[in-house]
């Protein structure tokens, strides 16, 4: 028997990707779908693509409308998903792709973000190495509220956690750039994100340590052992609709000959991350439409530093395909289920 889905915020674009992900899912239905200023609209007026789901009508975001699902995905705003989820029954699964439950620190949302703090979730991140071992996939088996990773997180801490857990790169003077795709940005009516503005040209934004999701990644790896972590990222708005592709370096110590290892112990048994062959580094588009993630590593030894290239799609293993791997996990499915492993070229 299909489990039935509700999509809160299905009118955006991770919203559109949860559907069309979750529409090829052997064990979901989806039941409901939400949004705000577009409820009452057909999802088709939408989300022309989703071909299969042209009979949903977008309702109301509430708590009352949602509860009736036995799996709600949360595709909202930060800040909007708290008030909702603390009125959603306690035998719902419950995964919100937003910001709202995924800092331990109640200072880090009070310095990042503002307003009601409403605690965190199980980490929705199945490849997270963990201090002392383990990763943090056993956390999900069985959780029912689930906080899924930014989508500029999950690029640099899948790159550098490898190198933090096995103690071949130092925690400190960590450095990421990373080249994003505007759909990262959302579906706000910008005039930064106008294809006048995009077309031709490369921003950075955020810069200087400011970016929301700073504590997020120290968080995650001072939790895979790294002490003292320090982070400089700096995301770089490119052409291009859909993508991450990030850059990151961190202090080489010990043997360069232990680094590859390192990686290749890591994730040699990941069916989503691969590590590609020494000296070949991953394109962004190599990873659309796939819940994968790629990754390029080299060690620059006159700067004694690791350089670490990975790629995701970041609406897919980014967001909405992290989702449903951290679903699967938490209700007893094989984790691979329903999820793409293939991109899509040119």
């Amino acid at each position: 028997m299909s489990l039935s889905v509700a999509v809160a915020g299905a009118s955006g674009y991770a919203g559109g990707e949860l559907l069309r992900l979750l529409s090829q899912h052997p064990e979901f239905e989806i039941t409901t779908v939400t949004a705000n200023s577009n409820a009452g609209q057909p999802l088709a007026a939408v989300h022309p693509h989703l071909a299969s789901l042209h009979h949903l009508v977008l309702q109301e975001t509430t708590a009352s409308v949602l509860s009736g699902a036995d799996i709600v995905f949360l595709a909202l705003p930060h800040g909007a998903s708290g008030a909702i989820t603390a009125e959603l029954p306690d035998d719902v699964l419950v995964i919100d792709c937003g910001a709202d439950h995924r800092l331990t620190d109640p200072a880090d949302w009070a310095a990042f973000y503002g307003g009601d703090y409403h605690g965190a979730w199980t980490y929705g991140l199945p490849e997270l190495l963990l201090a002392g071992g383990g990763r943090q996939r056993d956390n999900l088996v069985g959780a029912t509220r689930i906080a899924v990773p930014g989508c500029n997180v999950t690029a640099i801490t899948l790159a550098l956690a490898p190198g933090i857990a096995a103690g071949v790169i130092a925690p400190d003077d960590l450095v990421a750039v990373l080249a994003v795709g505007t759909s990262g940005a959302g579906k706000s009516l910008r005039p930064d994100l106008l294809a006048s503005s995009i077309m031709g040209s490369a921003n950075a934004y955020q810069v200087g340590g400011v970016h929301r999701h700073n504590p997020e990644i120290v968080q995650n790896l001072a939790a895979a052992g790294g002490e003292g972590v320090t982070l400089s990222f700096t995301p770089v708005l490119v052409p291009m609709s859909r993508g991450i592709l990030a850059t990151s370096t961190a202090k080489l110590i010990g043997s360069p000959a232990d680094v590859r290892a390192a990686w290749q112990t890591a994730y040699a048994d990941e069916p989503f991350v691969r590590l590609l062959p020494s000296g070949t580094f991953p394109r962004s588009g190599d990873t659309t439409g796939a819940n994968t993630a790629l990754i390029g590593l080299a060690v620059d030894e006159r700067a004694g530093r690791v350089v670490v290239v990975s790629a995701i799609d970041n609406l897919v293993k980014g967001t909405a395909g992290a989702a449903i791997q951290s679903a699967n996990l938490a209700l007893g499915l094989p984790e691979t289920l329903g999820l793409p492993l293939n991109g899509v070229a040119p």
